[in-house]
Parts: structure tokens; C-alpha cells; sequence
């Protein structure tokens, strides 16, 4: 691999920690536009781009998961009981989710991907959380919204939590145990997730050398590496600037990436 390449993604590794530690959500959305432009940069055909980009996604966050679980266990903030309940249906969901983006071509997976960013972004611009109406449903409903999470987050290649947390405060569970239990649930959806596209990428012709199905694995390591160490900084930095305010940033900052996969959509 390149050595420019290869600090592209150290750059973009550092970014994405950084980013999910001060707020508090996973690096997906931000990793498949730009996983998508150095994978064009690569050399890697047109048809292959969206799936090898959020396949590739989904498997950093199997890795920098962890560090973030581990740091909202130690604050006792995960609520284990309903990562309990929701892990059935989440990875039998994000198993079925690469499955239906196999069955889509690239520039319609780029357009359900850009969609589904500008609600998410709206979302957290808007910073409107749903009012707490009802308690969580019985076993069958959280089986239900576990596969409905893991579809979505297998197909765009993002760990769920703009989907399980407003569920979760839907639910009278309180916002802090939801964000903690949604980053204990990306890591079911990033392990079932990963060897789904690994599994239905396998016979795939054209894939660059390094990949194994749709996973790109010089990126995966590369990127992994450097979110895990930067992650806890901006985790500390998180204290001592407007969050808030930066949200808003990072929020737009989505729009612009989603317009840019609708771009590679329409190309």
C-alpha cells in the first residue's frame, strides 16, 4: 500500500477516534464517504466502492467499540439487561443487512447511505430527543427493534446509535444508560455485520489485493490503530469545550458528506 495512502488513513483513524470520543457517537457515518474517496483513489472499481467502504466501516467498529464500552462499563452506565434482549435480533438484522446491500448496486446504496446521514444529521442538529412515552416493549418487540437497528446499521455501516438511542429514550430509559448501552450494542453489530459482507464478498471478482470479501484489511488495521488512541483525548476534551455547539459542526459537516456520496450516486 502507498505510503500516502496509508497516512490518509492514519489521519482519517485520528480523526474518527477523536470525533467519537468528544461526541459520543460512532465514527461510520464519517468513515464510508471517506473511505469511499481513497478507495476511488485506489483504483477500486466503481461497483465495489459503497459495499468495500461501509463493509470496511463496520469492521473497525468491531474493534473501537470496545475501548468505549469498557470506559461506559466502568461508570456502571451500560444497561446489560437490554443489550441482553436486543443482541438476538441485532445480529441476525446486521447479518441480513449486507446482505440486502449486496443485492443493490453501488449508486443505490450510495443514495440509501446519503438519506439515511441527512436524517441523522437533522437529528442532531436538531438536538430533539423523543419524549418518553412508553416502557420497553416485551421480548418479541426487542427482538423486532434489534433487527430492525441491525438491518440499517449493516446496510450503511454504522454502529446504530442514531437508531437505538432515540428508540431506548423513546422507551423511558435515561439518555445517559442509552448512548452507554448503544455503544455496548455496536459491537454485535459490527462483529455480525463483518463477516456477513466477508461471507457474501468472498466469490466477488475485481476485489483489490488485501481484501478479504468486502473488508479492505490494510485500511481496517491502519484506521483501527489510530481511532483507538485518540479516542480517550477526545473523550477528555469533551470537558472543556461547547459540545454542543460542535455537534452542530459536526452535523453539517454530515450533510456535506452525504452530498458527496449522492454525488458518487449520480457519477
Amino acid at each position: 500500500m502507498d505510503i500516502s495512502l496509508i497516512l490518509a488513513f492514519l489521519a482519517l483513524g485520528a480523526a474518527v477516534g477523536f470525533a467519537a470520543g468528544l461526541l459520543g457517537v460512532g465514527g461510520g457515518l464519517l468513515l464510508v464517504p471517506f473511505f469511499t474517496f481513497l478507495f476511488t483513489l485506489k483504483g477500486v472499481p466503481g461497483d465495489l466502492l459503497v459495499h468495500m467502504a461501509i463493509a470496511t466501516s463496520l469492521a473497525t467498529i468491531m474493534f473501537t467499540s470496545i475501548s468505549s464500552v469498557l470506559a461506559h462499563h466502568q461508570r456502571s452506565a451500560v444497561s446489560w439487561h437490554i443489550v441482553k434482549v436486543l443482541a438476538p435480533g441485532i445480529l441476525i438484522g446486521s447479518w441480513i443487512g449486507p446482505w440486502i446491500g449486496k443485492q443493490l448496486n453501488s449508486a443505490a446504496l450510495a443514495m440509501f447511505f446519503a438519506v439515511f446521514v441527512a436524517i441523522s444529521a437533522t437529528q442532531m442538529l436538531l438536538d430533539k430527543k423523543p419524549a418518553a412515552s412508553r416502557d420497553l416493549p416485551r421480548a418479541l418487540g426487542m427482538f423486532a427493534a434489534g433487527g430492525v437497528i441491525g438491518i440499517l446499521s449493516g446496510l450503511v455501516g454504522a454502529g446504530g446509535g442514531f437508531v437505538s438511542v432515540p428508540f431506548m429514550t423513546w422507551c423511558n430509559v435515561k439518555i445517559h444508560n442509552a448512548v452507554a448501552t448503544s455503544a455496548a450494542l455496536g459491537f454485535p453489530i459490527a462483529l455480525a455485520g463483518t463477516f456477513s459482507n466477508i461471507y457474501y464478498g468472498m466469490n466477488t471478482t475485481d476485489l483489490p489485493p488485501g481484501s478479504l470479501g468486502f473488508v479492505y484489511l490494510p485500511a481496517l488495521l491502519v484506521v483501527s490503530l489510530a481511532s483507538v488512541f485518540t479516542a480517550p483525548f477526545g473523550a477528555r476534551t469533551a470537558h472543556s469545550l461547547p459540545v454542543k455547539s460542535l455537534q452542530k459542526v459536526f452535523a453539517l459537516s454530515l450533510f456535506a458528506l452525504g452530498g458527496y456520496m449522492l454525488y458518487k450516486a449520480f457519477r
